[in-house]
């Protein structure tokens, strides 16, 4: 169906046609299209500019339609793996029900787009999707929370080396290193909750870009849709995206924390680490070199990442020189709304399952603390208590060090007698400073690594998600 033959004696080229199609994409838009389109039309009968009866008549129709489309795909995809359906017809999916409904309704049909645009269409099905997107994003999140909480739950007490440029640095705790991306992921949650805010806002009733001559209720419609009010400039309503790209930027930004985690799953599964391993039910095998267990879940949320880095790009293009209002340019804003939700959500979902599954090789940690000099921070704090200036105390460990490498030694093997020669400030009490349980506990500030702090914040996490 055309919509736009009366202006036009000529038929759109065939090639022209499917270039320009949105379908096959937009379709998956079907059930926020449909459910606009009811409220809207509802509205129409309430304020007399369609007959109620022609009203109901449409929606009655539009339900069908819903229940009639989800049917088709859910059995294309049993039959095919893939959402589609070839009984699709129209240049969008606004057009593809629009034109079901006049098959059914006839003329009546027709009117279900009065005082109605593509343009605020759209617009107001992306938002109503993002409202969708961001609630399954938000349980993911917490999901994946409350799994790094319960890990942290069960290895509390668990030391391992901490890392500055990859280098060993300081003990902490394994429940410490956890928490840290709980709280990462915190801000990730807050990030679209705030999103959501914004994006809650009806433009249905823009029109094309100037509004409406019929005696529309704007406010009504988005209130019976569960939107925050209404988008109150038409132009602005139409002509941006910045709810999408904000959606899009938060994903990126989740990805990132996301990547970085998967980062450190692979270093702690390789036999030089050896940390961790990785379940059988998430991790794969070589084709050519039977000994090889392969962390590829996380190896491919690392590499997704960068599939949602180029979808905010995509769309920032896009939008960055358009003059108002719409351009058919926007329509290309799903494929990268789409791709960055589905990433994400599929991301949270299988790093919660793939570290629920992990086992941690706590042996090999404490071993690990043994064979470096992470307790050197805490024998210059030590000096420092002594009444030494830091930096003259950072020297002084430094020395100490330096020569334990060349003589391979460790810093707990020497003597008090050798401590003495390198300053008259060190006592017997510096021995206990040498064990990394100790440099643990003796951590006053609030966030840090002494165990105390920790069964705080795990305290506070627990109450707070309700682990």
């Amino acid at each position: 169906m055309s919509v736009w033959k009366g202006r036009f004696s000529g038929k759109l080229d065939p090639r022209a046609l499917d270039f320009s199609s949105s379908l096959k994409v937009d379709r998956r838009l079907y059930d926020e299209d449909i459910r606009g389109s009811i409220v809207h039309v509802s509205m129409l009968g309430r304020r007399k500019i369609l007959p109620v009866a022609e009203a109901k008549s449409i929606v009655r129709a539009l339900k069908l339609i819903r229940q009639e489309i989800a049917t088709e795909l859910s059995g294309a995809q049993g039959r095919t793996g893939r959402g589609g359906s070839d009984r699709f017809v129209g240049e969008d999916i606004h057009m593809a029900i629009e034109s079901r409904l006049m098959a059914r309704l006839g003329e009546t049909g027709g009117k279900l787009h009065t005082a109605r645009s593509r343009n605020d269409q759209i617009a107001l099905d992306e938002r109503l999707y993002l409202q969708k997107a961001i609630a399954l994003t938000t349980a993911r999140i917490r999901n994946l929370q409350r799994v790094l909480i319960g890990l942290a739950q069960r290895h509390q007490r668990v030391l391992m080396p901490g890392y500055t440029h990859l280098q060993r640095a300081q003990p902490i705790l394994f429940a410490h290193h956890l928490l840290a991306y709980v709280g990462m992921l915190n801000r990730d949650y807050e990030r679209f909750i705030d999103g959501l805010r914004r994006a809650a806002k009806s433009p249905l009733g823009a029109g094309a870009l100037a509004g409406t001559s019929f005696p529309i209720d704007r406010t009504s419609v988005a209130k019976e849709l569960g939107l925050e009010g209404i988008v109150e400039n038409s132009i602005d309503a139409v002509s941006d995206r910045d709810a999408l790209l904000e959606f899009i930027s938060s994903a990126a930004i989740t990805m990132m924390h996301l990547s970085r985690l998967a980062e450190e799953l692979v270093l702690w599964s390789s036999r030089e680490w050896d940390f961790i391993e990785m379940s059988d039910a998430f991790a794969t095998g070589s084709s050519i070199m039977p000994q090889k267990k392969n962390p590829d879940m996380a190896e491919l949320v690392r590499g997704r990442t960068g599939r949602v880095y180029g979808d905010l790009m995509a769309l920032l293009t896009v939008m960055k020189g358009l003059p108002l209002a719409y351009n058919r340019d926007m329509q290309e804003d799903k494929e990268p709304l789409f791709d960055a939700a589905d990433t994400l959500n599929g991301s949270l979902q299988i790093m919660a399952l793939m570290l629920k599954k992990m086992t941690v090789h706590k042996d090999r940690f404490e071993v690990e603390l043994r064979s470096d000099f992470l307790v050197a921070t805490e024998l210059a704090d030590y000096l420092v208590r002594k009444g030494m200036p830091f930096r003259k105390a950072h020297a002084v460990v430094g020395n100490i060090v330096q020569d334990c490498v060349q003589s391979k030694a460790s810093l707990q093997s020497l003597s008090l007698e050798k401590y003495r020669a390198y300053s008259a400030l060190f006592d017997k009490d510096v021995l206990p400073v040498l064990e990394p349980r100790a440099s643990l506990a003796a951590k006053r500030s609030a966030g840090s690594t002494s165990p105390a702090e920790v069964s705080k914040a795990l305290r506070r996490w627990r109450a707070k998600l309700r682990v």
